[in-house]
């Protein structure tokens, strides 16, 4: 199994360089995102259940 990683993640023309580094960035992407919607969901709840006193 290690051999068969250690093979895959040799040089290979610089695609898994590239995975190593898109990889995080696609991933904190999409954390941002997600955070952003539920932030943008809680305020439009906060916004709706406002209620006059």
């Amino acid at each position: 199994m290690i051999a068969t990683l250690a093979a895959l993640l040799a040089h290979q023309g610089g695609w898994d360089e590239a995975l190593l580094i898109a990889g995080p960035i696609v991933a904190i992407a999409g954390l941002l995102m997600l955070a952003k919607k539920r932030v943008d969901a809680a305020a439009e709840e906060t916004a709706n259940s406002s209620d006059p006193d």
